[in-house]
């Protein structure tokens, strides 16, 4: 990819405008996306975190939730929190409709409701030391596939996840100073071009 990827953050709800930002800083053309028809020029997509169930509230209501499916078993997609939630293949806590793209198994709530938010610092796979996450309302990967790799955990448990183009988060890099997360999104979008 020679020019800047395009990006696109579903802008529905959760903190869509801190990622677009962040990755504007990095290089990226970004779009704030809040229709099916803006998905048609990306190279790559973030869903932001937020509240998974009223995602596919928005999403079946705009009669978006098709397109956006299909974008995400085609495309470079990285998930936060609600968006992980979107991806995996199986919700628990409770069971709930999902993309099925991600072969994780993920936990709402695991640990616990707002009040139990927490900023912790953890080693990573990713070049640079301990990666600060910011966990809100924070679901938990409770069991991953043969393909997925693990870049992060918490206290034994996944929370930054890659399978081929698809990323995931349990917390929320874009709440941090920390660039290297979405730095590795916008290198899997340029690698996945050149595939």
């Amino acid at each position: 990819m020679t020019t800047a990827p395009t990006i696109g953050v579903l802008a529905l709800q959760g903190a869509f405008d801190v990622h677009a930002k962040r990755l504007a800083a990095l290089g990226a053309k970004t779009v704030l996306v809040r229709k099916p028809e803006e998905l048609a020029e990306l190279d790559g997509l973030v869903l932001p975190g937020g509240e998974s169930t009223t995602f596919l509230k928005n999403l079946e209501r705009a009669g978006f939730y098709d397109v956006l499916n299909e974008f995400v078993h085609t495309h470079p997609t990285f998930g936060t929190c609600a968006g992980c939630i979107l991806l995996a293949t199986e919700v628990l806590n409770p069971h709930q409709r999902s993309f099925a793209v991600l072969d994780v198994t993920v936990e709402r709530y695991a640990y616990g409701r707002q009040n139990d938010s927490v900023i912790l610092n953890e080693e990573t796979a990713l070049p640079g030391g301990p990666l600060e996450m910011v966990f809100i309302r924070a679901p938990r990967i409770a069991k991953v596939g043969a393909n997925v790799e693990t870049l992060a955990t918490r206290d034994g448990d996944p929370t930054l996840v890659r399978q081929g183009r698809l990323l995931a988060a349990t917390f929320h890099p874009e709440l941090t100073d920390d660039t290297r997360v979405h730095q590795y999104f916008l290198d899997m979008v340029k690698q996945a071009d050149l595939s």
